[in-house]
């Protein structure tokens, strides 16, 4: 709408005779309409006295860039300097570290966090000569000869970019130099914010890409009278690409998601109320934002993915998070361009793989549970490794089978034994409690050479399937119910006490429900009747790949718990800057690093939190009683 317009709608005494008393303006001073505030109409200025009310220091361009130099030098030289020491590894530089290795190893890792940081990390390395070499195995470990500044170094870069943000948001949004200098020198000298700068971290990484979608939003948001613009175009994809790297980095990402949604939907609703604009121009502005903020961050999240997969395509640490069929695309695993038979026959050999983190394998060994624990039997359990004891029989439950021309197939709701190839005892439970989840029912190997009792028969169902479904190797999800009990069999992810050698409990449920923890798949598969496909046949494609990286992902996170004499804060702790984290160093004779924050410039910060709610408060009372809180000035002439 042209100003004239504005002038029209808004310059009648019946339209603002509140206002102009609020404002204590006259009756023949003009008003003008600005999406900020309500200002005099001054003929010689198109801001009115906009500029007057935020302060004339943003105006100067040349001051500006002079100041936002002297920001990006202070912040560059602190975070750079020393960053070689000490020349060891640092508290989580262990994982980070080891995991900027396995990219430039190719080997497969499994984290419970998005994969873009770890790939920047080791992207960084490789491009500074770092060859992936070293073990990162303890914090205190000595780098020696190892190239580990470049990592640093690209942390402290993206952490040098802090202050400048920062600087760059409160600018814009306050129109004030002197405003935006303070909060850059808050964050450029607090010692807090250095330490995490400078050592191969996430968080660096993390908040680079927090601060970048916040400064671009701010950016496009001041660019409302410039709709479509190449600059408006620029600035909106920019706020989304720095969500993806938000997100991409670790879920806490999702905050700022969160922050630019809200935001969008007030700049929707507002776009809304513009009577000025049709619905066809509303409509124009919706698909506008939902490619920049949805589809394209959508796009570079999985393509992220995409390249992770490709890189990290060697068998590696992570193999046994993840599924029989997704090992089977790792070079190296013994998944990978194997053969076997595709369906479940009676009298396979195979191995039987629990589907929830850390499940492990169905194991059992020679060693029985000792007294007070249950019947004195066989003990069964889930281990982490492949071994020769994973390895069962799959036998009807009358023994009798073909033995001439091919065999039977394993159909859903099949009633089966299984036996352990090496002790030749049968899989078995019974009412006796578990060692560890006292609810549970006790799994053991019981009888010999495939002898044993009733307590040995396990229906075999297909999670999902129906009667007479095949049971399909690597890729079906089956469950074990016990027929004398009714429970189901369960893999804990307890960790048994040394007698059974801290391998993983295994209990039969009765809880019925489908979770990981009840599910498993066929693995390996041997069946010299059968005819064997190759495996190839039946990896998964990439989105059943993406899909279950963020489920074992999501589960990872949901699992995390704070170690057995592990020195932990609390929330509480960290805005009134309680205690900080040592980075390294034990003892006097080491090269110490504790991260703590400036404490006058924490709780200044926190003062001010509580200062700005109780001004809002008054601000809002005021306003609502009809106090002005604009200065009076004299009528512009």
């Amino acid at each position: 709408m042209a100003t004239e317009d504005y002038k029209k709608q808004w310059n009648t005494p019946g339209d603002t005779s509140t206002l102009r008393k609020r404002k204590n303006l006259s009756e023949n001073t003009p008003l003008s309409k600005d999406p900020g505030r309500w200002t005099q109409d001054d003929p010689g200025s198109s801001n009115g006295t906009l500029a007057e009310c935020h302060g004339s220091d943003s105006n100067n361009p040349p001051a500006t860039l002079l100041l936002l130099l002297v920001v990006a030098s202070l912040s560059f030289s602190t975070r750079f300097h020393r960053l070689s020491e000490p020349s060891h590894v640092c508290w989580d530089e262990t994982h980070f570290g080891k995991m900027g290795s396995y990219y430039i190893n190719r080997s497969f890792f499994f984290d419970v966090h998005p994969p873009l940081g770890k790939m920047l990390i080791g992207l960084a390395g490789y491009l500074t000569g770092y060859d992936g070499t070293f073990p990162f195995v303890k914090p205190g470990d000595k780098y020696e000869d190892h190239n580990y500044v470049g990592m640093r170094g690209f942390c402290a870069v993206l952490g040098s970019f802090l202050p400048i943000f920062a600087y760059l948001i409160v600018l814009e949004l306050s129109q004030s130099s002197t405003a935006a200098l303070i909060t850059a020198a808050v964050l450029i000298f607090d010692t807090g914010c250095i330490t995490i700068s400078q050592y191969i971290l996430l968080d660096p990484i993390l908040m680079f890409f927090i601060l970048a979608a916040v400064l671009c939003m701010v950016k496009f948001n001041h660019l409302t009278q410039r709709s479509f613009s190449a600059s408006w175009w620029f600035w909106l994809v920019m706020t989304g690409a720095s969500l993806t790297g938000a997100l991409g980095v670790k879920f806490v990402g999702l905050f700022v998601i969160l922050l630019v949604g809200l935001n969008t939907i007030s700049d929707l609703w507002r776009l809304l109320g513009d009577l000025s604009l049709s619905m066809v121009d509303i409509a124009k502005h919706l698909v506008a934002r939902v490619v920049g903020l949805i589809i394209l961050p959508l796009f570079l999240y999985v393509t992220i993915f995409a390249i992770h997969f490709v890189v990290l395509n060697k068998s590696g640490p992570g193999d046994g998070f993840f599924s029989s069929a997704f090992q089977s695309r790792l070079i190296g695993n013994n998944l990978h361009n194997a053969s076997m038979p595709e369906y479940l026959a009676y009298g396979s050999t195979i191995t039987v793989k629990n589907l929830r983190i850390a499940g492990g394998y169905l194991h059992s060994h020679w060693h029985l549970y000792p007294e007070g624990v249950g019947a004195k039997q066989q003990q069964v359990t889930a281990y982490l490794h492949k071994d020769y004891n994973n390895v069962w029989r799959v036998h009807k439950q009358d023994h009798n089978e073909s033995q001439s021309g091919p065999p039977d197939l394993v159909r859903h709701g099949d009633i089966i034994r299984l036996e352990h190839k090496e002790t030749t005892r049968n899989l078995h439970s019974h009412l006796h409690e578990a060692p560890l989840t006292k609810k549970h029912f006790q799994v053991t190997g019981y009888g010999m050479n495939g002898t044993g009792d009733l307590n040995d028969l396990w229906q075999l169902e297909v999670c999902g399937g129906k009667k007479g479904d095949l049971v399909k190797v690597l890729r079906s999800k089956v469950r074990f119910l016990h027929r004398a009990t009714g429970c189901v069999l369960y893999s804990s992810g307890k960790t048994l006490p040394k007698w059974g050698w801290e391998q993983v409990e295994v209990t039969c449920s009765p809880y019925l429900k489908e979770t990981p923890s009840s599910q498993w798949n066929i693995e390996d598969h041997i069946n010299p009747k059968l005819p064997n496909i190759s495996l190839s046949l039946l990896k998964p494609h990439f989105l059943e790949i993406l899909l279950e990286s963020h489920i074992v992902m999501i589960r990872g996170n949901s699992g995390l718990k704070p170690k057995d004499n592990e020195m932990n804060s609390k929330p509480w702790h960290w805005p009134i800057n309680y205690q900080g984290l040592r980075f390294s160093g034990v003892n006097e004779t080491e090269y110490r690093v504790y991260l703590l924050g400036n404490p006058v410039l924490w709780w200044m910060n926190l003062a001010s939190l509580g200062l700005y709610l109780i001004m809002s408060a008054v601000a809002s009372v005021a306003l609502q009683r009809g106090f002005s809180l604009e200065p009076k000035r004299k009528d512009l002439i």
